[in-house]
């Protein structure tokens, strides 16, 4: 694994265990010599764990739509920052650049960048690991509802089961190295896609 994307608060939270695991995360992935791939912001949980990386030594890799560039919160410090046009851009470009994807807390856009990457998985357009590191059981209401989408089956139980969840970064990070998708790609083949002209930046 040479890249991972994290995805967290352009806030640091209420709790300073938050900001704690930010930076246990940022210098690991500086440690192991893996590349971050961010949001490309200077504030908040996301500023911190880019922050911890570079102190390391290690690489950052920030997208950024122009909009937050324009409101003066892009990180200038770090080894590359591209701008993009928008956020399905970013999304898109992020998810092109990293081998895997992290969520630590956050809010309404961590949520959407995770979920999108879920999604894209779910239709078959990646195969790439996702997990959600988490804090205090930040994260524990949410798994609560993805057990809940299973049972009511909305949701499928591989898919949940192809998700991890814990606040471990060793075992996090070995689970990255070792993933072996659990799903199938439940909805659409290879034929069916390229008939489609399928990509991520479709969905």
């Amino acid at each position: 694994m040479k890249s991972v994307c994290v995805y967290c608060g352009s806030n640091s939270g209420s709790d300073p265990a938050f900001a704690a695991q930010a930076r246990a995360l940022g210098q690991r992935l500086a440690a192991d010599g893996i590349t971050l791939v961010y949001g490309g912001g200077n504030v908040g949980l996301m500023g911190i764990v880019a922050d911890d990386v570079l102190a390391g030594g290690g690489e950052v890799i920030g997208v950024i739509p122009q909009q937050l560039v324009d409101w003066e919160v892009a990180h200038r410090g770090v080894t590359r920052l591209e701008v993009v046009d928008s956020m399905h851009t970013r999304k898109a470009r992020m998810f092109e650049l990293a081998d895997g994807f992290v969520a630590l807390p956050g809010g309404f856009g961590t949520l959407d960048e995770m979920f999108e990457m879920l999604t894209w998985r779910q239709l078959g357009l990646g195969k790439k690991p996702c997990a959600f590191l988490d804090v205090d059981g930040f994260w524990q209401p949410l798994m609560a509802m993805l057990d809940s989408m299973v049972r009511e089956r909305f949701l499928h139980a591989e898919q949940r089961q192809d998700l991890w969840h814990g606040d471990d970064i060793d075992t996090l990070l070995q689970w990255m190295r070792s993933y072996v998708p659990a799903q199938a790609d439940k909805w659409l083949d290879e034929k069916r896609r390229s008939q489609l002209k399928l990509t991520p930046e479709d969905v």
